[in-house]
């Protein structure tokens, strides 16, 4: 840790209670549309195509009645309750956001715990809602690239670790604390923010697929209990045991964080996925089409496939027979063999590429079993939605095919257009079925939020 953290803290709880909505620039306010856009879209859908979700909307409504929705079933609770039912769609899918440059889902945990707030604790003028997004999706990416040590090296998950703080963040901007009680939100999510590594190793929890739930849930409860006067701890992320010495032994770079504080915002760098799977999956998924593409390429023509990547990309080919055999729809999510094998035998790799019971299809099963994986001993963490893929033929033949960075990233995103395509489709999985024209009008409401003066009571049809 260098001399330049003392006060940490202080700044960055500053500038969450500080910054002015309205000097936001207009391309971060527009990148915000886009990720609520399409985080908004990935809730709906795992409302009706998840049913690992199930138990935490049965938990959210057994606990009482309020103002908040649970996106996809009409059903009104307090805002910890929405906050909470909704962060488990929110990664169910696997499809929301993601951010390559530090892997994270920055607003994962944000956006169900933002809605909440807006709804339940409103009015929320569009532009403030925008804004309490764009800060706390900046905060969660500054986090993350300012680490100078793995939070897995600690047995730590980092998403939705990482995740937390942001949505703490935008929960203490929507419930307009002040700087120093966002200081105890702080110090407050700290003492609940914890997702171990274990999550990654037990073959049948699905753990992995709602883990947003939680932060989702405790940012709501932080801003609640700073807002009534809870103190927290004066430096709840630079202090002797605060977040950067127990997740990552005070090794990071302050100035990761506090250089362009407020001047620009990581949100205009996020990717928003094409492919409902594990953005570590995207290049190889990628690389199979191209290689279709141009070679036309066939299953039974295959007789080995070799993944090519760096060691982010282990936890998605190891344990092998895992991996080759998912037991559950968010390891197929997180499997660089079973993803090939969709690539290879799906059209287009969608949401139904991941049915369950595809799961133990006999010829993905077959088409995985020929994936092995060859890790690229230079390739750090910046290479993460990066990969190549050596395919030897049955004639003798090898082709091969590398992606520098998958798409859906800022220097190949998806359009505007395609956003909002991405969103009606959807929408119309979600679980209580949207009137004709009714999401269409929901998606431009969202590229107009700026001007409305009550976000929540905007955003209400769902």
């Amino acid at each position: 840790m260098m001399d330049s953290a003392s006060g940490l803290s202080a700044r960055i709880a500053a500038h969450v209670a500080d910054f002015p909505a309205e000097a936001l620039p207009r391309s971060t306010l527009h990148a915000a549309k886009r990720a609520l856009l399409d985080g908004l879209g990935v809730m709906l859908a795992a409302s009706g195509e998840s049913p690992e979700v199930r138990p935490f909307v049965a938990y959210a409504a057994a606990n009482g009645e309020g103002r908040a929705s649970i996106l996809g079933h009409g059903l009104r609770v307090s805002a910890e309750m929405a906050a909470f039912a909704n962060g488990a769609m929110a990664h169910a899918l696997d499809f929301e956001d993601a951010f390559d440059a530090a892997p994270s889902h920055p607003d994962a945990a944000l956006l169900p715990a933002a809605l909440a707030i807006a709804e339940a604790h409103g009015p929320v003028h569009g532009r403030d809602l925008l804004a309490a997004i764009a800060v706390g999706c900046d905060l969660v990416c500054r986090l993350g690239l300012s680490l100078r040590r793995e939070m897995e090296a600690g047995g730590w998950y980092p998403p939705p670790i990482l995740g937390a703080f942001g949505a703490v963040a935008a929960a203490a901007r929507l419930r307009r604390l002040d700087a120093g009680q966002a200081r105890d939100a702080f110090s407050l999510m700290l003492c609940q923010a914890v997702m171990p590594g274990e999550i990654k190793y037990s073959r049948d929890t699905v753990i992995r697929a709602i883990r947003e739930a939680f932060p989702a849930q405790a940012a709501v409860k932080a801003a609640a209990l700073a807002r009534a006067g809870v103190r927290g701890f004066e430096a709840p992320f630079e202090g002797k045991a605060g977040f950067f010495r127990l997740f990552a032994e005070s090794q990071f770079d302050p100035a990761a964080i506090l250089d362009g504080l407020g001047e620009h915002f990581w949100i205009e760098q996020l990717t928003l996925k094409r492919w409902p799977a594990c953005r570590g999956t995207h290049a190889y998924i990628e690389a199979v089409q191209a290689l279709r593409a141009t070679h036309g390429l066939a299953p039974e023509q295959i007789a080995r496939i070799t993944a090519i990547g760096g060691d982010v990309q282990r936890m998605l080919v190891e344990p092998a027979e895992q991996k080759r055999s998912p037991a559950t729809v968010i390891d197929a999510k997180f499997s660089i063999p079973y993803t090939i094998a969709a690539a290879l035998l799906d059209p287009e790799v969608t949401l139904e590429s991941f049915a369950p019971d595809l799961l133990a299809d006999p010829e993905r099963r077959r088409l995985a079993a020929l994936v092995d994986y060859e890790q690229r001993p230079d390739w750090g963490r910046d290479r993460a939605a990066s990969g190549g893929l050596r395919v030897q033929l049955r004639d003798g033949r090898t082709l091969k095919y590398w992606v520098e960075i998958a798409a859906g990233h800022p220097s190949a995103p998806l359009s505007d257009e395609a956003l909002t395509a991405k969103f009606l489709d959807c929408a119309a999985r979600a679980n209580r079925p949207f009137a004709p024209g009714e999401a269409e009008a929901l998606a431009a409401a969202i590229w107009s939020l700026d001007t409305a003066r009550d976000s929540g009571a905007t955003l209400v049809p769902i």
